[in-house]
C-alpha cells in the first residue's frame, strides 16, 4: 500500500471483474470505447500463459486506475528481457494523488523479481501530461525510433525502383 495526502492506495492484480471499469475509465479518458481491445488484453494478461502483468489501483475502495504491461525476452534484437508497459490509465478524478506512481512502484518490484531492468512504454508526441508524469518517473527518450506506415495510402515511389 502507498500512502497519500488523500488516503491510500491499494494497488492489487487487476481482475476480470474489472473490465468495465477499465473500459469506463479509458472512454472517460480518450473520449472512445476501446471494448474489444480491453477484452482481448485483459483475456491475454490474465488467462494466457507468458508473463503479463496487470495491476488495479484504488483509493478509498473506488477504482482509481490500472496498468497493463508484458515482458519479452529476445525482442526487438535485444538479449536481456525487456518489460513493455502497454497502458496506464488513472481516473481524472484521481490524477495527482500518487496513483500512477504506486502503480509504477509496483510494477517495478514485480519486474525486478523477475530479472528485468528495462521497461519501455510508446506515448504520443503532443501528450505533454503524459510525457510529463513519464519525465517525474525517471523514463528518458529511448535510442529506438518508433515507425509508422499508413497501410491505407499508396506506395511511395522508390528512387532505387
Amino acid at each position: 500500500m502507498n500512502e497519500t495526502t488523500s488516503g491510500t492506495v491499494v494497488v492489487r492484480n487487476l481482475r476480470p471483474a474489472d473490465l468495465d471499469a477499465v473500459i469506463a475509465l479509458d472512454a472517460k479518458n480518450t473520449g472512445h470505447r476501446r471494448d474489444d481491445y480491453f477484452r482481448v488484453k485483459l483475456q491475454q494478461n490474465l488467462v494466457e500463459t507468458g508473463i503479463k502483468v496487470s495491476l488495479a489501483a484504488e483509493t478509498d475502495g473506488a477504482f482509481a486506475g490500472f496498468l497493463l504491461a508484458r515482458v519479452y525476452y529476445g525482442e526487438f534484437g535485444q538479449t536481456e528481457p525487456v518489460a513493455v508497459l502497454d497502458t496506464i490509465d488513472v481516473h481524472p478524478d484521481f490524477r495527482g494523488r500518487g496513483v500512477g506512481s504506486a502503480l509504477l512502484d509496483q510494477l517495478r518490484l514485480n519486474l525486478s523479481g523477475l530479472g528485468v531492468t528495462s521497461l519501455r512504454t510508446e506515448v504520443g508526441w503532443d501528450d505533454l501530461t503524459l510525457i510529463g508524469f513519464f519525465q517525474h518517473e525517471g523514463f528518458r527518450p529511448g535510442a529506438r525510433l518508433c515507425l509508422d506506415l499508413d497501410l491505407t495510402g499508396p506506395r511511395p515511389e522508390r528512387a532505387d525502383a
